[in-house]
């Protein structure tokens, strides 16, 4: 290459300004590689990468070198600055992209400065620089640097990857300039009011990311300035912005403050820290409002698969009304310890036998020994104890949920098959029965909405029906017993006074510890929660419950 050197400025070492247009430039200092220390001319020659010396350049060969090549770079001479690397065909192929991913209108560089030998490429002196560029929608400014090496032969050369272009620019990826690039990665998602971003909230963190990466994002403006974009046009960071856009959003059913309450519902001083979740459901639409939890095994709100306890038996009431036709004021004896299918069964402390005890009775003060008797005698026949697994599933919706967003949630279980012991622990939430606060919460809205609405996190998802409703009749029983729970039964110590309540405390015994069940409903929502380890449903659930009750 043979280039006029148009200013000779004394000191290698000297800042140096380069401006120019596209194909113009004004100040520029020993632009040609192709010189002589003297001026003369030398015969051009191609850098052999296969014969790279091991020893670095020096200080002034490689800003001779760098500054030829930004001079062609800015003057957009981009097949004489490509012969200045040491990959000339990859380089100007980059360099080409570079100007037209940008929208490139000018390039200047300033400040070009020998930094000494490079701590990343071996054998080779980095020089630094200040890069200025015109591009679609604004100036962008930035540092640069390169690494200059030379061949065994004394040829020196950039050594070229894609970072030359800009600071850690990984191959595979470019630079676009103008409208910044937007897609779901980009997306907040937000809570019903369509503002509030979920990701403020602990419990929704990992839901948020679901939901992002699942759901498509409305809405929204594109900011302007420069980007990061992979092989296929995809945004990967944003580099400068020279307007300010507006992120698209997804609108999910939560409740911005009915969530703030059940984060810290699940924190509540009376748990002593024990893992905790709760779910709370608008029951006439199935939306789900807040969604929290606590612990280090995951989202037990919609993932804790525990027995329910005693909150099972608003089904077994269920059916019970439904398949039997009993009522509220049915005789359900109330003994103090009870054998079913050679299985002892026990009351929890403090139940007091009651012989003549209604099912409304055994219901307020959750005597096991009336619904395993009355579940037992009615509901298995000739071994089949499918009964409870049939009122779940055709009136309660059990089954597989999607509440959208790929949001995973486990299903609950009551087995059809059930044999042995579990025939008769079924009916008070035991043996092999499971579910989530996600699926009592769901129980709980059933009664109250007078039918099942799946619950969803996304307001246009799907929902699955039950194969049949609630009829009017068991749901104004059920209602009717879970009022009386809120009011004088086991719920009162902590939702009593509480206008329009219905609810069912739970306590499962697991292993060496029991978990603590609470579900229930006002005139608003329908919630539930679980807290493992919690000695009764009403001392440790009851607390949460309440704070979304009371929303405070």
């Amino acid at each position: 290459m043979n280039r006029a050197v148009k200013i000779g400025i004394a000191g290698t070492g000297t800042a140096l300004l380069v401006l120019g247009g596209l194909g113009t430039y004004n100040v520029v200092q020993a632009m040609s590689s192709g010189t002589t220390g003297d001026g003369g001319p030398e015969a051009a020659h191609t850098f052999d990468p296969a014969a790279v010396s091991s020893r670095p350049p020096s200080g002034a060969e490689a800003l001779k070198l760098t500054r030829a090549f930004l001079g062609s770079w800015s003057r957009q001479e981009l097949d004489d600055a490509a012969k200045d690397t040491d990959a000339s065909a990859t380089a100007v192929s980059a360099l080409r992209g570079y100007a037209d991913g940008l929208h490139l209108k000018a390039l200047a560089f300033k400040n070009v400065t020998s930094a000494g030998p490079s701590t990343v490429t071996a054998g080779a002196t980095k020089v630094t620089f200040d890069v200025t560029a015109r591009v679609a929608g604004g100036t962008w400014t930035y540092s640069g640097a390169v690494a200059v090496r030379q061949s065994t032969d004394g040829r020196a050369a950039v050594h070229w990857n894609n970072s030359v272009l800009c600071p850690g620019l990984g191959a595979g990826q470019s630079l676009t300039a103008g409208r910044l690039p937007a897609g779901a990665s980009t997306a907040e998602v937000v809570a019903s009011d369509g503002t509030t971003d979920l990701a403020r909230f602990p419990s929704l963190r990992d839901i948020v990311a679901t939901i992002r990466k699942n759901a498509e994002p409305a809405g929204g403006r594109t900011g302007t300035g420069v980007a990061v974009v992979d092989a296929n046009g995809d945004g990967v960071r944003t580099l400068r912005v020279f307007t300010k856009g507006r992120a698209p959003v997804i609108r999910t059913t939560l409740d911005a403050r009915l969530q703030a309450v059940a984060e810290k519902a699940v924190t509540d001083s009376h748990l002593q820290g024990k893992p905790a979740g709760t779910v709370a459901l608008d029951f006439r639409t199935g939306h789900i409002l807040a969604l929290a939890h606590t612990g280090a095994d995951g989202d037990i709100a919609i993932n804790g698969i525990k027995s329910p306890g005693s909150t099972m038996k608003i089904i077994t009431s269920a059916a019970l009304f439904d398949r039997v036709g009993m009522t509220p004021n049915s005789s359900a004896p109330c003994t103090d310890s009870l054998m079913a299918n050679s299985q002892l069964f026990h009351n929890d402390p403090g139940v007091r036998a009651n012989p003549a005890s209604t099912l409304a009775q055994a219901f307020t003060v959750s005597c096991n020994t009336a619904f395993i008797k009355d579940g037992f005698h009615y509901l298995v026949h000739d071994g089949d104890a499918s009964a409870l697994h049939d009122e779940a599933v055709d009136v309660f919706g059990m089954g597989s949920w999607s509440i959208g967003g790929g949001v995973a949630t486990t299903d609950p279980s009551i087995p059809s098959g059930a044999r042995g012991g579990d025939q008769a622990a079924q009916f008070i939430g035991q043996g092999r029965v499971t579910a989530t606060p996600l699926f009592m919460a769901s129980v709980a809205a059933t009664v109250r909405g007078g039918g099942f609405k799946q619950p969803i996190i996304l307001p246009d998802q799907h929902q699955d029906t039950a194969p049949r409703p609630i009829s009017a009749r068991t749901a104004g029983y059920l209602r009717s017993m879970m009022r009386t729970v809120a009011t004088s039964g086991t719920a009162a110590p902590r939702l009593g006074g509480l206008a329009g309540v219905g609810a069912k405390t739970g306590t499962a015994e697991e292993g060496d510890h029991t978990n603590g069940w609470l579900t229930a409903y006002d005139s608003r929502i329908a919630v539930a929660a679980l807290v493992e380890g919690g000695r009764s449903g009403v001392n440790s659930a009851g607390y949460v419950v309440r704070h979304l009750l009371t929303g405070s």
